[in-house]
Protein backbone atom coordinates (compact mmCIF):
# COMPACT_ATOMS: atom_id res chain seq x y z
CA UNK A 1 0.00 0.00 0.00
CA UNK A 2 0.76 3.44 -0.49
CA UNK A 3 -0.26 4.80 2.75
CA UNK A 4 -0.12 3.33 6.15
CA UNK A 5 -2.82 5.38 7.76
CA UNK A 6 -6.11 6.48 7.32
CA UNK A 7 -6.16 10.49 6.44
CA UNK A 8 -8.99 10.82 9.35
CA UNK A 9 -6.17 9.24 11.92
CA UNK A 10 -3.22 10.89 10.91
CA UNK A 11 -5.07 14.22 11.14
CA UNK A 12 -6.84 13.72 14.44
CA UNK A 13 -2.95 12.93 15.54
CA UNK A 14 -1.46 16.06 13.70
CA UNK A 15 -3.95 17.79 15.67
CA UNK A 16 -3.59 16.56 19.23
CA UNK A 17 0.08 16.70 18.76
CA UNK A 18 0.16 20.44 17.63
CA UNK A 19 2.83 20.07 14.90
CA UNK A 20 2.80 20.55 11.70
CA UNK A 21 4.78 17.03 10.52
CA UNK A 22 5.73 18.80 6.85
CA UNK A 23 8.16 21.26 8.27
CA UNK A 24 10.98 21.30 9.80
CA UNK A 25 11.60 20.94 13.62
CA UNK A 26 15.05 21.53 13.52
CA UNK A 27 16.02 18.47 15.62
CA UNK A 28 17.17 14.99 13.84
CA UNK A 29 15.12 12.26 14.46
CA UNK A 30 17.89 10.05 13.36
CA UNK A 31 19.72 7.54 15.27
CA UNK A 32 23.35 8.71 15.60
CA UNK A 33 23.97 5.00 14.57
CA UNK A 34 22.41 3.69 11.23
CA UNK A 35 23.13 0.42 9.42
CA UNK A 36 24.96 2.01 6.80
CA UNK A 37 26.52 -0.92 5.10
CA UNK A 38 26.86 -1.26 1.29
CA UNK A 39 23.60 -3.43 -0.31
CA UNK A 40 23.41 -5.53 -3.12
CA UNK A 41 21.31 -4.56 -6.55
CA UNK A 42 19.14 -7.33 -6.14
CA UNK A 43 18.09 -6.15 -2.25
CA UNK A 44 15.83 -3.60 -3.31
CA UNK A 45 14.52 -5.73 -6.38
CA UNK A 46 10.51 -5.51 -6.24
CA UNK A 47 8.00 -6.59 -8.75
CA UNK A 48 4.20 -6.17 -8.70
CA UNK A 49 1.65 -7.87 -11.35
CA UNK A 50 -1.45 -6.28 -13.20
CA UNK A 51 -3.95 -9.06 -14.12
CA UNK A 52 -5.26 -6.79 -16.05
CA UNK A 53 -6.13 -9.44 -18.48
CA UNK A 54 -7.90 -11.82 -16.01
CA UNK A 55 -9.69 -8.67 -13.70
CA UNK A 56 -12.06 -6.74 -16.08
CA UNK A 57 -12.74 -4.45 -13.03
CA UNK A 58 -9.50 -4.26 -12.05
CA UNK A 59 -8.86 -2.97 -15.94
CA UNK A 60 -11.32 -0.38 -15.82
CA UNK A 61 -8.82 1.75 -13.61
CA UNK A 62 -6.39 1.49 -16.66
CA UNK A 63 -8.39 1.94 -19.18
CA UNK A 64 -9.25 4.84 -21.57
CA UNK A 65 -12.32 5.74 -23.89
CA UNK A 66 -10.53 4.21 -26.92
CA UNK A 67 -9.77 0.63 -25.13
CA UNK A 68 -6.29 1.57 -25.06
CA UNK A 69 -4.12 1.78 -21.57
CA UNK A 70 -4.12 4.97 -19.61
CA UNK A 71 -0.20 5.81 -19.41
CA UNK A 72 -0.70 8.41 -16.77
CA UNK A 73 -2.44 5.93 -14.58
CA UNK A 74 0.92 3.15 -14.83
CA UNK A 75 3.06 6.45 -14.07
CA UNK A 76 1.08 6.77 -10.92
CA UNK A 77 2.51 3.10 -10.42
CA UNK A 78 5.80 3.22 -11.62
CA UNK A 79 6.15 6.22 -8.95
CA UNK A 80 4.74 4.22 -5.87
CA UNK A 81 6.85 1.11 -6.97
CA UNK A 82 9.97 3.54 -7.26
CA UNK A 83 8.84 4.13 -3.52
CA UNK A 84 8.93 0.85 -2.15
CA UNK A 85 12.12 -0.23 -3.59
CA UNK A 86 13.75 3.14 -2.19
CA UNK A 87 12.62 1.57 1.55
CA UNK A 88 14.04 -1.60 0.58
CA UNK A 89 17.47 0.11 0.08
CA UNK A 90 17.47 2.64 2.99
CA UNK A 91 15.14 0.86 5.61
CA UNK A 92 11.78 2.93 7.11
CA UNK A 93 13.50 5.17 9.53
CA UNK A 94 14.17 8.23 6.78
CA UNK A 95 12.03 9.99 4.73
CA UNK A 96 12.19 9.29 0.76
CA UNK A 97 10.72 11.51 -1.69
CA UNK A 98 10.94 11.75 -5.25
CA UNK A 99 13.22 14.14 -6.67
CA UNK A 100 13.35 13.59 -10.64
CA UNK A 101 12.19 11.68 -13.22
CA UNK A 102 14.99 11.17 -15.50
CA UNK A 103 13.39 9.48 -18.44
CA UNK A 104 10.43 7.36 -19.60
CA UNK A 105 10.81 5.58 -22.88
CA UNK A 106 8.05 3.64 -24.62
CA UNK A 107 9.89 0.49 -26.08
CA UNK A 108 7.41 -1.54 -27.83
CA UNK A 109 3.81 -0.73 -27.66
CA UNK A 110 1.22 -3.60 -26.75
CA UNK A 111 -0.92 -4.92 -29.30
CA UNK A 112 -3.33 -5.87 -27.11
CA UNK A 113 -4.28 -6.29 -23.31
CA UNK A 114 -2.21 -8.73 -20.91
CA UNK A 115 -1.02 -9.11 -17.76
CA UNK A 116 1.75 -6.35 -16.67
CA UNK A 117 5.05 -7.10 -14.91
CA UNK A 118 5.71 -4.01 -12.89
CA UNK A 119 9.61 -4.37 -11.70
CA UNK A 120 12.90 -2.65 -10.45
CA UNK A 121 15.77 -2.07 -8.82
CA UNK A 122 18.35 0.57 -7.35
CA UNK A 123 21.05 0.87 -9.57
CA UNK A 124 23.07 3.88 -8.45
CA UNK A 125 23.94 4.62 -5.01
CA UNK A 126 27.02 6.36 -3.69
CA UNK A 127 26.04 6.26 -0.37
CA UNK A 128 24.87 10.20 -0.30
CA UNK A 129 21.62 10.93 -0.18
CA UNK A 130 20.36 10.18 -3.40
CA UNK A 131 19.48 6.89 -5.53
CA UNK A 132 18.87 6.45 -8.53
CA UNK A 133 15.91 3.74 -9.33
CA UNK A 134 15.62 1.67 -12.87
CA UNK A 135 11.70 0.47 -13.70
CA UNK A 136 10.15 -1.31 -16.35
CA UNK A 137 6.92 -2.42 -17.54
CA UNK A 138 6.56 -5.72 -19.37
CA UNK A 139 4.50 -8.16 -20.17
CA UNK A 140 4.04 -10.78 -18.21
CA UNK A 141 6.39 -13.98 -19.13
CA UNK A 142 4.84 -17.27 -19.56
CA UNK A 143 5.82 -20.14 -17.12
CA UNK A 144 7.76 -18.16 -14.84
CA UNK A 145 10.30 -17.34 -17.55
CA UNK A 146 12.57 -14.15 -17.94
CA UNK A 147 11.01 -11.10 -19.68
CA UNK A 148 12.48 -10.95 -23.47
CA UNK A 149 13.22 -7.97 -24.41
CA UNK A 150 10.12 -7.24 -26.62
CA UNK A 151 7.70 -7.82 -23.94
CA UNK A 152 9.17 -4.76 -22.32
CA UNK A 153 6.30 -1.93 -22.93
CA UNK A 154 8.64 1.05 -21.68
CA UNK A 155 11.51 1.33 -18.92
CA UNK A 156 12.58 4.62 -16.92
CA UNK A 157 14.42 5.73 -14.22
CA UNK A 158 13.85 7.24 -10.75
CA UNK A 159 16.06 9.75 -9.15
CA UNK A 160 14.80 9.34 -5.19
CA UNK A 161 16.24 11.14 -1.95
CA UNK A 162 16.55 10.55 1.62
CA UNK A 163 15.22 13.23 4.37
CA UNK A 164 15.44 13.14 7.56
CA UNK A 165 11.72 13.03 9.09
CA UNK A 166 12.24 15.97 11.14
CA UNK A 167 15.12 18.58 9.79
CA UNK A 168 13.96 17.36 6.70
CA UNK A 169 17.57 17.75 5.53
CA UNK A 170 19.23 15.18 3.22
CA UNK A 171 21.14 12.08 4.75
CA UNK A 172 23.54 9.78 3.98
CA UNK A 173 22.01 5.90 2.41
CA UNK A 174 23.85 2.68 1.93
CA UNK A 175 25.95 2.40 -1.28
CA UNK A 176 25.36 -0.19 -3.72
CA UNK A 177 27.85 -3.31 -3.36
CA UNK A 178 28.79 -4.04 -7.13
CA UNK A 179 28.76 -7.69 -8.15
CA UNK A 180 28.76 -8.49 -11.77
CA UNK A 181 29.37 -7.12 -14.68
CA UNK A 182 25.84 -6.75 -15.78
CA UNK A 183 25.41 -4.42 -12.18
CA UNK A 184 28.53 -2.71 -12.88
CA UNK A 185 27.03 -1.99 -16.56
CA UNK A 186 24.00 -1.22 -14.70
CA UNK A 187 25.92 1.36 -12.34
CA UNK A 188 28.10 2.47 -14.71
CA UNK A 189 24.93 4.13 -16.74
CA UNK A 190 23.38 5.65 -13.37
CA UNK A 191 26.88 7.36 -12.83
CA UNK A 192 26.58 9.00 -16.18
CA UNK A 193 23.65 10.04 -15.62
CA UNK A 194 24.31 11.97 -12.98
CA UNK A 195 27.06 13.65 -14.47
CA UNK A 196 24.84 14.33 -17.61
CA UNK A 197 22.46 16.26 -14.73
CA UNK A 198 25.29 18.24 -13.15
CA UNK A 199 26.80 19.24 -16.63
CA UNK A 200 22.46 20.30 -17.12
CA UNK A 201 22.90 22.35 -14.00
CA UNK A 202 25.76 24.48 -15.68
CA UNK A 203 24.07 24.98 -19.02
CA UNK A 204 20.28 26.51 -18.02
CA UNK A 205 19.58 29.76 -19.98
CA UNK A 206 19.72 31.32 -16.35
CA UNK A 207 23.86 31.22 -16.36
CA UNK A 208 24.62 30.49 -19.98
CA UNK A 209 22.82 32.65 -23.13
CA UNK A 210 22.23 31.53 -26.05
CA UNK A 211 24.75 31.01 -28.24
CA UNK A 212 25.65 31.78 -31.26
CA UNK A 213 23.67 29.06 -33.45
CA UNK A 214 20.77 29.82 -31.17
CA UNK A 215 21.03 33.38 -31.53
CA UNK A 216 20.77 33.14 -35.43
CA UNK A 217 17.65 31.06 -35.02
CA UNK A 218 16.00 33.06 -32.82
CA UNK A 219 16.70 36.25 -35.47
CA UNK A 220 15.49 34.30 -38.01
CA UNK A 221 11.94 32.96 -36.64
CA UNK A 222 12.33 36.75 -35.89
CA UNK A 223 11.93 37.72 -39.45
CA UNK A 224 9.65 35.31 -40.51
CA UNK A 225 7.31 36.81 -37.95
CA UNK A 226 8.21 40.44 -39.68
CA UNK A 227 7.50 38.48 -43.16
CA UNK A 228 4.14 37.30 -42.09
CA UNK A 229 3.03 40.98 -41.06
CA UNK A 230 4.34 42.60 -43.61
CA UNK A 231 1.61 44.05 -46.03
CA UNK A 232 3.79 44.55 -49.11
CA UNK A 233 4.31 41.16 -49.75
CA UNK A 234 2.26 38.12 -50.27
CA UNK A 235 3.68 35.95 -47.92
CA UNK A 236 1.39 34.96 -45.52
CA UNK A 237 1.68 32.46 -41.97
CA UNK A 238 0.95 28.90 -43.33
CA UNK A 239 -2.24 27.28 -41.25
CA UNK A 240 0.23 24.59 -40.03
CA UNK A 241 2.62 27.15 -38.09
CA UNK A 242 1.06 28.36 -34.82
CA UNK A 243 1.58 31.03 -32.17
CA UNK A 244 3.28 29.92 -29.16
CA UNK A 245 1.45 31.70 -26.96
CA UNK A 246 -2.06 30.30 -28.76
CA UNK A 247 -0.87 26.94 -27.68
CA UNK A 248 -1.07 26.44 -23.56
CA UNK A 249 -4.01 24.85 -21.54
CA UNK A 250 -4.21 25.48 -18.49
CA UNK A 251 -5.25 23.54 -15.40
CA UNK A 252 -6.33 23.83 -11.36
CA UNK A 253 -7.19 22.02 -8.83
CA UNK A 254 -7.71 21.28 -4.80
CA UNK A 255 -5.09 18.35 -3.55
CA UNK A 256 -7.41 15.68 -2.14
CA UNK A 257 -5.94 13.44 0.53
CA UNK A 258 -6.71 10.62 -1.50
CA UNK A 259 -3.34 10.96 -3.42
CA UNK A 260 -1.24 11.96 -0.30
CA UNK A 261 1.79 9.85 0.33
CA UNK A 262 2.70 7.10 2.84
CA UNK A 263 3.81 10.77 4.73
CA UNK A 264 -0.05 11.62 4.65
CA UNK A 265 0.61 15.34 3.87
CA UNK A 266 2.14 15.48 1.00
CA UNK A 267 0.83 14.57 -2.43
CA UNK A 268 2.87 11.35 -3.74
CA UNK A 269 4.75 12.19 -6.88
CA UNK A 270 3.06 9.59 -9.01
CA UNK A 271 -0.32 11.96 -9.08
CA UNK A 272 1.73 15.01 -10.56
CA UNK A 273 2.76 12.87 -13.20
CA UNK A 274 -0.54 11.81 -14.26
CA UNK A 275 -1.49 15.17 -14.04
CA UNK A 276 1.02 16.64 -16.15
CA UNK A 277 0.88 13.47 -18.20
CA UNK A 278 -2.70 14.08 -19.17
CA UNK A 279 -2.64 18.04 -19.50
CA UNK A 280 0.55 17.48 -21.94
CA UNK A 281 -1.61 15.03 -23.88
CA UNK A 282 -4.33 17.40 -24.13
CA UNK A 283 -2.36 20.25 -25.41
CA UNK A 284 -0.68 18.33 -28.26
CA UNK A 285 -3.99 17.32 -29.33
CA UNK A 286 -5.42 20.55 -29.12
CA UNK A 287 -2.37 22.01 -30.94
CA UNK A 288 -2.62 19.50 -33.82
CA UNK A 289 -5.54 18.64 -33.71
CA UNK A 290 -4.92 14.60 -34.29
CA UNK A 291 -4.50 12.02 -31.61
CA UNK A 292 -0.59 12.65 -30.48
CA UNK A 293 1.45 9.34 -29.63
CA UNK A 294 3.56 9.24 -26.44
CA UNK A 295 7.22 8.83 -26.96
CA UNK A 296 8.84 9.73 -23.98
CA UNK A 297 9.31 11.76 -20.61
CA UNK A 298 12.43 13.37 -21.06
CA UNK A 299 14.00 14.72 -17.80
CA UNK A 300 11.95 16.61 -15.51
CA UNK A 301 12.17 18.02 -12.18
CA UNK A 302 10.04 17.65 -8.40
CA UNK A 303 11.33 20.95 -6.98
CA UNK A 304 9.20 21.59 -3.93
CA UNK A 305 6.68 19.57 -2.21
CA UNK A 306 2.61 19.99 -3.13
CA UNK A 307 0.47 19.83 0.72
CA UNK A 308 -2.41 18.17 1.14
CA UNK A 309 -5.33 21.25 1.13
CA UNK A 310 -2.79 22.97 -1.56
CA UNK A 311 -4.46 24.59 -4.87
CA UNK A 312 -2.30 23.17 -7.56
CA UNK A 313 -2.07 25.20 -11.12
CA UNK A 314 -0.57 23.65 -14.07
CA UNK A 315 0.30 25.34 -18.00
CA UNK A 316 1.01 22.86 -20.47
CA UNK A 317 2.67 24.93 -23.33
CA UNK A 318 3.93 23.70 -26.57
CA UNK A 319 7.63 24.39 -26.34
CA UNK A 320 9.60 23.04 -29.63
CA UNK A 321 8.79 21.05 -33.08
CA UNK A 322 10.88 18.85 -34.93
CA UNK A 323 11.51 19.79 -37.76
CA UNK A 324 11.40 23.12 -36.47
CA UNK A 325 10.16 26.21 -38.46
CA UNK A 326 13.85 27.20 -39.01
CA UNK A 327 16.79 24.41 -39.81
CA UNK A 328 19.97 25.25 -37.52
CA UNK A 329 21.86 27.63 -40.65
CA UNK A 330 18.32 29.91 -39.73
CA UNK A 331 17.19 29.35 -42.93
CA UNK A 332 13.57 28.27 -44.24
CA UNK A 333 12.84 24.17 -43.64
CA UNK A 334 11.61 24.09 -47.02
CA UNK A 335 13.07 20.78 -46.99
CA UNK A 336 10.68 19.65 -43.63
CA UNK A 337 7.66 21.04 -45.06
CA UNK A 338 5.97 18.36 -46.42
CA UNK A 339 7.52 15.92 -43.80
CA UNK A 340 4.64 13.33 -42.66
CA UNK A 341 5.19 13.02 -39.15
CA UNK A 342 6.22 15.82 -36.28
CA UNK A 343 7.81 15.02 -33.01
CA UNK A 344 6.66 17.84 -31.04
CA UNK A 345 7.66 18.81 -26.43
CA UNK A 346 4.81 19.86 -24.34
CA UNK A 347 6.59 21.81 -21.53
CA UNK A 348 3.91 21.56 -18.20
CA UNK A 349 5.67 24.02 -15.25
CA UNK A 350 3.55 23.60 -11.82
CA UNK A 351 2.94 25.99 -9.07
CA UNK A 352 1.02 25.10 -5.92
CA UNK A 353 -0.53 27.91 -3.78
CA UNK A 354 -1.31 27.60 0.05
CA UNK A 355 -5.23 28.85 0.64
CA UNK A 356 -5.29 30.19 4.01
CA UNK A 357 -1.34 32.30 3.53
CA UNK A 358 -1.64 32.81 -0.42
CA UNK A 359 1.89 31.84 -0.98
CA UNK A 360 3.05 30.29 -4.31
CA UNK A 361 5.94 28.60 -5.44
CA UNK A 362 7.14 26.48 -8.19
CA UNK A 363 6.78 22.69 -7.75
CA UNK A 364 8.44 21.46 -10.92
CA UNK A 365 8.69 21.12 -14.48
CA UNK A 366 7.30 18.28 -17.03
CA UNK A 367 8.62 17.57 -20.12
CA UNK A 368 6.84 14.91 -22.89
CA UNK A 369 7.24 14.13 -26.30
CA UNK A 370 4.80 13.06 -28.71
CA UNK A 371 4.74 11.98 -32.54
CA UNK A 372 1.98 13.75 -34.45
CA UNK A 373 1.30 12.10 -37.94
CA UNK A 374 0.65 15.68 -39.59
CA UNK A 375 3.35 18.75 -40.57
CA UNK A 376 2.42 21.24 -38.03
CA UNK A 377 5.32 24.09 -36.38
CA UNK A 378 5.39 26.22 -33.15
CA UNK A 379 6.52 30.09 -33.38
CA UNK A 380 7.60 31.92 -30.44
CA UNK A 381 6.77 35.87 -30.36
CA UNK A 382 8.21 37.19 -27.11
CA UNK A 383 11.66 36.41 -25.76
CA UNK A 384 10.48 34.60 -22.93
CA UNK A 385 9.11 32.53 -25.48
CA UNK A 386 12.20 32.59 -27.69
CA UNK A 387 13.99 31.21 -24.30
CA UNK A 388 11.22 28.28 -23.91
CA UNK A 389 11.86 26.87 -27.27
CA UNK A 390 15.50 27.14 -27.05
CA UNK A 391 15.90 25.23 -23.20
CA UNK A 392 13.31 22.79 -25.09
CA UNK A 393 15.67 22.44 -28.40
CA UNK A 394 18.81 21.86 -26.17
CA UNK A 395 17.22 19.37 -24.15
CA UNK A 396 16.26 17.46 -26.98
CA UNK A 397 19.88 17.78 -28.01
CA UNK A 398 20.69 16.61 -24.91
CA UNK A 399 18.39 13.03 -24.73
CA UNK A 400 20.09 12.74 -28.15
CA UNK A 401 23.19 12.61 -27.01
CA UNK A 402 22.46 10.31 -23.78
CA UNK A 403 20.49 7.81 -26.00
CA UNK A 404 23.85 7.65 -28.45
CA UNK A 405 25.78 6.91 -25.51
CA UNK A 406 23.37 4.19 -24.09
CA UNK A 407 23.04 2.55 -27.52
CA UNK A 408 26.92 1.99 -27.26
CA UNK A 409 26.63 0.47 -24.01
CA UNK A 410 23.85 -1.74 -24.71
CA UNK A 411 21.87 -0.70 -21.74
CA UNK A 412 18.44 -1.34 -20.66
CA UNK A 413 17.85 1.83 -21.25
CA UNK A 414 19.23 2.22 -24.25
CA UNK A 415 17.12 4.71 -26.79
CA UNK A 416 13.83 3.25 -27.72
CA UNK A 417 11.83 5.85 -30.50
CA UNK A 418 14.88 7.45 -31.78
CA UNK A 419 13.16 7.39 -35.29
CA UNK A 420 9.92 9.02 -33.78
CA UNK A 421 8.06 5.72 -35.27
CA UNK A 422 6.94 3.83 -32.34
CA UNK A 423 5.05 4.98 -29.55
CA UNK A 424 2.04 4.53 -27.85
CA UNK A 425 -1.25 6.53 -27.70
CA UNK A 426 -3.45 7.92 -24.53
Amino acid sequence: MRVKTPYIEALKKQQEDGADTTKNSGEPSEPSERDLSPKKMSDSYHKVVLPLAQDPWLLDNYLNANGNIRLGTLFMDLDALSGIIAYKHTGESVTTVTAAVDRITIKHPLKELCDLELSGQVTYATGRSSMEISLQVARVPNNGSEVLKEDVLMTCAFTMVSLDPSTKKPINIPALQINTEDERRLYKLGENNYSAKKELSKTTLRKQTPNDQESDLIHAMWLKQLEYHDVTTSVHKPDNVVYMDSTRLYSSQIMQPQYRNRHNFMIFGGFLLKATFELAFCCAASFSHSRPTFLSLDPSTFDNPVPVGSVLYLTATVAYTDPPLVDMYAKSSDDHKQSQFTKVQIRVDSKVRDIEHGHTKPTGQFNYTFLLEKSVKVMPRTYGEFMIWVDARRRVERVAAVLDESEVAGGPRDGPNRNGTRGITE
